[in-house]
């Protein structure tokens, strides 16, 4: 065997979670494919070891019925070499196809459909919509798996509009239909809330200082945080939805439990969480770039785990960041209630007031009279969320951090701070960082000799590190 071949096969015998998705393991006399932290001890001899789970699964192996790879965290090398690609991914992985064709979708990143299948079998040996359809049987593997929800419903929560049509596919992924693979999952589903999915991570995770920022930024009304969980509310199709995530970190990974929601809203509310909470990350390539600077190598070590942060609604969050320029956190938390209840839509929740955020085209039609802020601010909102309205400016997260954020700078009232914080937190670019923040600039005047630029490509990583390091200690009221 080869040096390569025995390293993989150490990582996957120590069954560490940091590995957990970036291989996969696949057992030549099983036929299978496997996580590395699975419980399995095959011979060194009968496995093989692969990027990810599409390359496994090219390769003729079915996925494990215990480790279940589908629950992994995403691997990197699902999002492929080029920009295009891991756009067009992180789309699918977003919105799905969002009912578009696939010229429609290909229209969105420029380009013919036919130039787009090219690429995405060149890069991930798949097309867009073979990729897409393994994203939804993943997703109903893990629902038949992990809660009590009957198959029907199942199948419609996936994205599937035919019954047949979901069993024929979920067999010849899986080899077994949907109702059998129940049977043979009986006994774990039972020990979990019918409405729980669990999402993986690789640890190591700050949960505690995600959460503090959470708790600094909530939107009251449409969010609660505290540092045990984070309860989030969301409209369906007869009143209102509440989803409540929280950390197992003795198993690496959260579990969000779903009360009234629409079946086919889960695919999406699934990935709202894995952005906000950035679950696919990978702490290990982050940490080892900070090795190169001694400030962020320091804080690192004592905290270690540091996530970025995303977002749950872009637009929603963008207005948010807005209405915190120049202002205190307590006062943009004020501004944003203010907003709420003037053109927010008020619904109820268990005897408890909860809103609506509103949509882009009622803020773009309105004089935001109701919000105490000043006429320039107003006017930002307004001319944000007319762009937004008339499809001229997409916040959601697929979008090219460089081109959105030159688009934003074209908006009065908008400066590179602005433009910087809405790439980190609504489009989950890495690389955002707003040097001119308050606190990041006295933390580079007390720290001279440190060079950020050798932090590329995870500066919005260190941006939240030092946040979480310096926030109250520097100052308490955040300039812009």
């Amino acid at each position: 065997m080869n040096s390569e071949h025995q390293k993989y096969y150490d990582a996957m015998l120590a069954r560490d979670y940091r590995f957990d998705g970036k291989f996969f393991v696949g057992v030549k006399t099983t036929g299978i494919y496997c996580r590395p932290i699975c419980p399995a001890h095959p011979r060194i001899e009968n496995v093989e070891f692969f990027p990810s789970s599409p390359a496994a699964e090219k390769a003729g192996y079915r996925p494990c019925l215990r480790c279940r790879p589908e629950a992994a965290p995403l691997s990197p090398a699902w999002y492929g070499k080029s920009a295009v690609v891991q756009r067009a991914l992180r789309a699918i992985i977003n919105d799905g196809l969002a009912g578009l064709s696939e010229d429609e979708f290909a229209d969105k990143f420029g380009l013919t459909a036919r130039h787009l299948r090219r690429l995405f079998v060149g890069e991930i040996g798949k097309t867009p919509r073979q990729f897409y359809e393994e994203q939804k049987l993943n997703l109903a593997r893990k629902m038949i798996i992990e809660t009590q929800l009957p198959v029907t419903d199942i199948c419609y929560s996936a994205g599937f509009q035919s019954l047949r049509r979901f069993n024929a596919a979920f067999k010849a992924r899986f080899s077994k239909a949907p109702v059998a693979l129940r049977r043979a999952g009986a006994g774990h589903a039972a020990e979990i809330s019918v409405t729980s999915i669990s999402l993986s991570y690789r640890p190591p995770y700050n949960w505690r200082a995600l959460m503090t920022y959470l708790m600094r930024h909530q939107t009251d009304h449409i969010e609660e945080v505290t540092p045990d969980a984070y309860i989030r509310y969301f409209p369906t199709g007869k009143g209102m939805g509440r989803v409540i995530v929280k950390n197992e970190e003795t198993k690496s990974r959260f579990v969000a439990y779903f009360d009234r929601f629409d079946h086919e809203q889960l695919y999406g509310l699934i990935q709202n969480i894995r952005r906000l909470f950035d679950l696919d990350a990978d702490p290990l390539l982050v940490s080892s770039q900070f090795e190169r600077i001694e400030l962020l190598r320091t804080l690192d070590e004592k905290s270690p785990g540091v996530r970025a942060p995303g977002c749950w609604n872009g637009f929603e969050t963008a207005v948010g960041i807005i209405l915190g320029q120049v202002v205190s956190m307590e006062q943009a938390r004020r501004n944003m209630l203010h907003l709420l209840r003037s053109y927010g839509e008020e619904r109820e929740w268990q005897d408890q007031k909860v809103f609506i955020f509103p949509e882009a085209a009622k803020l773009a039609e309105s004089d935001l009279s109701g919000v105490p802020i000043t006429g320039i601010r107003k006017r930002t909102i307004r001319e944000l969320a007319c762009k937004v309205a008339q499809g001229e400016l997409s916040l959601t997260a697929h979008q090219d951090p460089a081109g959105l954020k030159e688009k934003l700078r074209a908006i009065p009232g908008i400066g590179d701070w602005t433009a910087q914080y809405i790439g980190m937190r609504c489009l989950s670019d890495p690389d955002s960082y707003p040097e001119t923040d308050l606190i990041l600039k006295r933390v580079a005047d007390l720290e001279q000799g440190m060079d950020l630029e050798q932090a590329r490509p995870w500066r919005a990583y260190a941006a939240f590190l030092l946040w979480d390091a310096y926030a109250g200690k520097l100052v308490k009221k955040r300039g812009r």
